[in-house]
């Protein structure tokens, strides 16, 4: 006797479990049970188990009966003539839909030309195995299964155009790709997807070898001839957002050029882009610092005696000024109200971007890169026919990642290119590489896709057959300008007086452990001297007790807090931070003693 259960729950035993599972999936087929329901017969332990609970991962496969697929050709031609849709076909038990444990006892063909006596179900398609932007990668089943996963991941930070209606928006930082262009390689998900209407690449011609060492380590050399004619070209927008608040007392902010008797008021430059209302104008060219939306807010600390002083009237200035390293156009300003009525203001940045040195750029198959150089086209290589790269890409990304689809893609896109045509990349049916080949060779290039390039400085030929072709490349957002950080003396946090953290908060670059290592190896250790030192303080020490002691700067003298102001004070160096934890064991009852010798 068989036990079965129903969502974990004991219900009785079966006595031929195997007619019972037959005749529970073929009343599901027939819908006279709930399409949901999953079963599945466990051999080791002799038990039955049905599913019906929410929450399961389920997909659809169509049924095989007797080696035959049930989604014949009558069902296909009523699709395509849209007399069945997909529901019809599920209602009639064409395709059912399994779970994780049903599939368990099922065997899946991938292709109808794999079927044997042995199987259940047949797939769809081998693409469903992949998501939406895992599918757009074209030849993916060529590629090893990182990469891929790197590609899809890699289309996800590409800048294209991310909605028709941006320019009416106010999106927190968002990039716009000036010419975005259809790939000539593509799969069937850019039909299905409508991947035309939102494009987020552009088609180059790419040659695959190295150039005077710039494109090492992953990094590719551009052309400057086609950055002047606008590849990779792009826009950033960031909104700055203020309201005036209203705050207890009837007191609120006020949005307005601030009086010079205003707390904190900055200078009359700072302000000089303000019209009357204490907005910025649209079409203003901004830099850091500068004030965009002007607002005063009352004083923070109201006491009881302060409101009847003259001085509590004078208010503190609250504007929204453009952050450290920043700059760009005032693109759009509106004016608007909160939730609560209350005036609210959004101004929107632009700033064009033009590829630079540093600048992220990826194909499809996940081989991403940074510009490491920008060569003006005159030294660039050329073609027997002229053609001069967009691109120089490393050859040396290609052994030990296995992209084999890359390789495949340049031939593809180099083929579709010269027919005219789009080529069909979709993974596990994509078109036959020896086909394109062949129409290469008809249309006056070599099936392996080299050619002769000619080094562009001295005009000789190059020795080596260069692999060249036509490619959809992608920029990502992660731009040097957005990154870029450095500084010398700047803010320090209140409590350990150490540099902030962060670059928006104009932050210190941290040397960490590992970084002072690399010092120590380098043999450079006293370079540490200076770098630990950002928080380097002068304390007076007691020397009988130990104890850090206090200076009266009023009366210009130092005393021990224990021992009182007849003994021996030092000062001496410390990070701020150390003493910060010597209070803090002071505070446990615990007798921090410094022990002072002289330095020589």
């Amino acid at each position: 006797m068989t036990e079965l259960y129903l969502n974990g729950k004991f219900l009785g035993y079966v006595e031929n479990y195997e007619e019972f599972v037959k005749q529970v999936k073929t009343e599901r087929r027939k819908g006279t049970l709930d399409k949901n329901v999953n079963i599945t017969y466990n051999e080791s332990v002799d038990e039955i188990h049905i599913e019906s609970l929410r929450g399961r991962a389920r997909r659809p496969l169509i049924v095989i009966r007797d080696g035959q697929s049930l989604l014949t050709e009558k069902y296909l031609k009523q699709l395509q003539k849209g007399e069945l849709k997909w529901d019809d076909l599920v209602q009639q038990g064409v395709i059912e839909y399994l779970d994780a444990s049903e599939e368990e006892n099922s065997l899946v063909a991938f292709f109808e030309k794999e079927i044997g006596p042995e199987h259940t179900h047949l797939e769809i398609s081998p693409l469903l195995m992949l998501g939406l932007c895992t599918s757009l990668v074209p030849f993916g089943n060529h590629n090893q299964a990182t990469r891929l996963n790197a590609g899809s991941k890699n289309q996800k930070q590409a800048i294209g155009l991310y909605v028709a209606n941006y320019y009416v928006r106010m999106d927190m930082d968002v990039n716009i790709l000036h010419t975005p262009q259809v790939p000539v390689v593509q799969t069937i998900m850019h039909d299905i997807s409508e991947y035309g209407k939102h494009a987020a690449g552009q088609n180059v011609v790419v040659a695959v070898m190295s150039y005077k060492g710039y494109n090492m380590e992953d990094a590719i050399i551009i052309n400057k001839g086609s950055i002047d004619r606008g590849f990779g070209r792009s826009t950033y927008y960031r909104p700055a957002i203020s309201e005036e608040l209203r705050y207890s007392g009837g007191l609120m902010d006020n949005i307005s050029i601030p009086d010079k008797d205003v707390k904190g008021y900055k200078s009359e430059r700072d302000y000089r882009y303000l019209e009357d209302d204490g907005l910025v104008f649209p079409e203003a060219k901004v830099m850091e610092d500068d004030v965009i939306i002007g607002k005063t807010s009352p004083p923070r600390f109201l006491s009881g005696m302060d409101e009847y002083s003259l001085a509590s009237t004078s208010r503190r200035e609250s504007s929204s000024s453009l952050a450290h390293g920043e700059e760009g156009v005032v693109d759009f300003v509106m004016i608007t109200e909160n939730n609560e009525g209350n005036k609210l203001v959004q101004v929107r940045l632009r700033d064009q971007r033009i590829p630079e040195i540093g600048d992220k750029f990826t194909s499809r198959h996940g081989q991403k890169g940074v510009i490491g150089m920008i060569v003006p086209q005159a030294d660039m290589p050329f073609s027997a026919s002229g053609v001069v790269p967009d691109i120089l890409f490393s050859p040396h990304g290609i052994p030990s990642r296995m992209t084999m689809s890359h390789l495949l893609e340049l031939v593809s896109g180099k083929t579709g290119s010269l027919s005219g045509r789009y080529i069909d990349g979709t993974s596990f049916s994509c078109e036959d590489e020896k086909e394109i080949r062949d129409e290469l060779r008809t249309l006056g290039f070599k099936e392996n896709g080299t050619e002769t390039l000619y080094n562009g400085i001295t005009g000789e030929k190059y020795e080596a057959q260069i692999f060249i072709g036509n490619m959809y490349y992608l920029k990502l957002k992660h731009m040097v300008a957005n990154k870029i950080h450095s500084r010398a003396r700047g803010p320090i946090q209140l409590l350990t007086r150490q540099p902030t953290e962060g670059r928006a908060k104009e932050g210190g670059l941290r040397l960490g452990e590992m970084e002072k290592d690399t010092f120590v190896a380098h043999g450079t250790s006293l370079l540490l001297k200076e770098r630990f030192d950002s928080d380097k303080t002068i304390v007076p020490v007691c020397e009988n007790c130990g104890i850090i002691a206090v200076y009266d700067s009023y009366k210009d003298k130092k005393y021990c807090p224990i021992c009182g102001d007849n003994v021996e004070i030092s000062d001496i160096e410390l990070s701020y931070a150390f003493k910060l934890i010597l209070d803090e064991f002071k505070s446990m009852g615990v007798y921090p003693k410094l022990q002072l010798k002289d330095k020589y």
